[in-house]
């Protein structure tokens, strides 16, 4: 099947390892830095979305030929060339991964990538994630998440009223999953369609840029709109290799097991006509350059960007008194 011409489109740390092999690195040697001229990101962003286009025409199990011929082609032009090089797996290992995950992708109810379509952006995108903190160190296991002097006690934050957005926790016990299921059996859309969190534990700078976010989000939001509501927040590699065998579309590496990526609940705030405004915020953020943004459907993947770290985390100790 021929590989269908360029549609214009809408233009809008340390890794765990890779699902396919990435490049190796002497050993002894430094982790690669990015050159003096980073990639460009709105450009990258613009040839995904492009790249998608194609994706979807040839969405059907006949064309997993020329979808590999696709993805072989566009990866090589240099606005997706120079982002994926730039990572630690290298434009090759980049490419096999989203290969790999292609010919493995079964649709299911818990994923986010609905489709093959859904599945290219998340991946390619969050690779901006992965070339920002290709240096960062990632919790592996679920005892250095709970164990890190790097990561804040969200239920010690809250008590204080310390916290401008909401979020819950997942139940540790089959008493309190029972008494969540009826909770939402008796009040459907009282709070997001969501696990909740494993760990209640962020990144001050992390903390610091949800704040401002659902402070602006109140500001912006029609009255009565619920406070910003977050469904996931750091990871470790052991958790996401869980939610691998799960079906969930848990890309490796990840942000979110650098503890630099969250994830926010947009489709419920549609019943309070908030979706737009919060979507309008979030990219908002992206283009100043503080963010990366990945539209996931019903929640929204962001990554602290590394230039608004030090920004971010003066706010904290402002905010918080230390």
């Amino acid at each position: 099947m021929r590989v269908p011409s360029r549609s214009p489109g809408q233009q809008p740390g340390s890794p765990v390892s890779p699902t396919a092999p990435a490049r190796r690195r002497p050993s002894g040697t430094a982790p690669r830095r990015l050159s003096a001229t980073e990639p460009d990101l709105a450009a990258y962003r613009a040839a995904v979305a492009e790249l998608l286009v194609e994706v979807g025409a040839l969405a059907d199990a006949a064309s997993t030929r020329a979808r590999q011929v696709l993805i072989d082609e566009r990866l090589r032009e240099p606005a997706l060339a120079a982002v994926l090089d730039a990572t630690p797996q290298g434009l090759i290992g980049a490419r096999e991964t989203l290969l790999l995950e292609m010919a493995r992708y079964h649709p299911n109810e818990r994923t986010s990538a609905r489709d093959l379509t859904a599945l290219v952006r998340i991946y390619l995108l969050s690779r901006i994630d992965v070339l920002w903190w290709q240096d960062a160190p990632t919790f592996v296991t679920d005892d250095q998440v709970n164990g890190s002097a790097d990561l804040v006690d969200l239920e010690w934050l809250r008590r204080r009223d310390l916290l401008r957005f909401r979020y819950q926790e997942q139940p540790a016990t089959m008493l309190g999953r029972a008494a969540r299921g009826l909770r939402r059996r008796l009040r459907p859309d009282a709070t997001p369609q969501t696990a909740g969190l494993l760990f209640r534990r962020a990144r001050r700078e992390v903390v610091a840029l949800l704040n401002d976010l659902a402070r602006e989000f109140a500001a912006a939001a029609p009255p009565n709109t619920p406070p910003l509501w977050v469904t996931s927040l750091v990871r470790s590699a052991e958790h996401q290799y869980r939610l691998r065998r799960l079906g969930y579309a848990a890309m490796l590496p990840s942000g979110h097991c650098l503890g630099y990526s969250v994830d926010v609940e947009l489709t419920w705030f549609e019943r309070f006509g908030a979706r737009e405004a919060l979507a309008e915020l979030l990219l908002a953020r992206q283009e100043t350059g503080d963010i990366n943004v990945i539209d996931e459907g019903q929640a929204w993947h962001l990554c602290l960007a590394p230039t608004a770290r030090r920004r971010l985390r003066r706010a904290y100790e402002a905010e918080m008194g230390v």
